[in-house]
């Protein structure tokens, strides 16, 4: 008898819990919609609006003090965020007390392609339009052929883990054989990388190359220095 009455204070304590939790979870599935918090994990400028993100969040909802938690469906949210030209990722999901949070990460472009219309090329080779809010300070590319945005990709991000090339580099013009040619900050002369193979070699080149005639006072005398030959630099005055 009394191992009985154990069983059956174990079987209600456990319907208790059950109840509780159930009771628990209903209310807070019922609850309101507190706030929408948003994050851009990246280090750009904003090329994208707070406001426009938080209307694809809530987008068919209605106002957000009215929207119960129950009714979003969080993948979607993120769907809708990463199909947003400005977004290359996104994380949505909501804490207890009601605060919906996205966490959201933009793509970066790294160079802007002049044609009908301008777009940017972004750290993974795709095309990217121009933003309304802010515009990228990046390399002008000017195509005169058939540009293979992958090689392009590559140069550029080369070029943005060089500081000193970083900060020299205003413009790429891809001519019609395929060959590069860097347009220069503060230089008169143009470099003609040539194809987009060993760069690290090249850059090594040209920087030597620079090192020496800053130091001759000589770089206002070229008006083109080729990088083409993996051995030499050809200027031409």
């Amino acid at each position: 008898m009394k191992r009985s009455w154990v069983v059956i204070k174990f079987i209600l304590l456990f319907a208790l819990i059950i109840f509780l939790f159930s009771f628990t979870n209903e209310r807070n599935e019922k609850r309101k919609l507190s706030r929408i918090e948003v994050e851009f994990i990246d280090e750009n400028s904003p090329y994208i609006l707070l406001n426009t993100v938080n209307k694809l969040l809530i987008l068919n909802y209605g106002e957000v003090m009215t929207i119960a938690k129950e009714t979003l469906v969080l993948n979607e949210m993120e769907s809708r965020l990463r199909e947003n030209p400005m977004i290359r990722d996104a994380q949505v999901f909501m804490t207890v007390d009601g605060v919906l949070q996205a966490k959201v990460e933009q793509r970066t472009p790294i160079g802007r392609v002049i044609g009908s219309p301008d777009y940017y090329l972004d750290a993974d080779g795709k095309k990217m339009p121009l933003s309304s809010v802010s515009a990228a300070r990046v390399p002008l590319i000017n195509v005169g052929s058939t540009m293979d945005l992958a090689k392009v990709r590559d140069l550029l991000l080369k070029i943005n883990e060089d500081p000193f090339m970083k900060s020299s580099v205003v413009g790429l013009e891809i001519k019609e054989d395929g060959k590069i040619v860097l347009q220069l900050r503060k230089q008169n002369f143009k470099l003609l990388l040539g194809q987009v193979e060993e760069i690290d070699r090249k850059f090594q080149n040209y920087k030597a190359f620079y090192q020496k005639s800053k130091q001759d006072n000589t770089l206002s005398d070229y008006n083109l220095v080729n990088l083409e030959f993996i051995s030499q630099v050809v200027a031409t005055k």
